[in-house]
């Protein structure tokens, strides 16, 4: 290998959450990144806890309570009871939410055209190709992680 592993994985993490930070900007998004985390996380998991919710998106349980109640509210996210435990909720987007999520992820994708709309046909392969690895990675992990869950259908990538 050209280049050792652990620099590359520290610098491709350091570097998407700059490019995340410019999208962003570019798309002069108003809603908080907690909130499209939260969707995100959703819609990757399927159906899940609020206590998980809040380890998954990287807050605390107050303000994925919060987050959970403007997303209610919204219609973009629903409470179902848990059908292993009549007690606790489950908390899952919608179709509507779902939607949203999609055209925030559309409108950070055309914002950041301009960018890269000099790449080469091997330069857009490459990060095709790379895109399906660490797809293929972080759902391999997020599957050990949580076993018991099945993955919410797969990322399908506009072109």
């Amino acid at each position: 290998m050209s280049a050792d592993l652990h620099v590359i994985l520290g610098d491709l993490v350091s570097v998407n959450h700059r490019l995340t930070r410019v999208a962003a900007r570019a798309a002069r998004g108003t809603e908080s990144p907690a909130l499209w985390r939260t969707l995100s996380v959703l819609r990757s998991t399927g159906p899940i806890r609020l206590g998980e919710l809040a380890d998954l998106s990287r807050v605390s349980q107050p303000t994925a309570t919060k987050l959970a109640g403007g997303l209610v509210a919204r219609g973009w996210i629903e409470r179902t009871n848990d059908p292993d435990d009549a007690r606790v909720s489950l908390i899952a987007s919608t179709p509507a939410g779902e939607a949203a999520l999609a055209a925030w992820r559309a409108e950070l994708a055309a914002a950041l055209l301009p960018y890269f709309a000099d790449l080469s046909a091997g330069d857009v392969e490459t990060l095709e190709r790379a895109v399906a690895i660490l797809r293929d990675r972080v759902e391999a992990t997020e599957r050990m992680a949580a076993p018991h869950r099945l993955a919410a259908e797969p990322t399908v990538t506009a072109r």
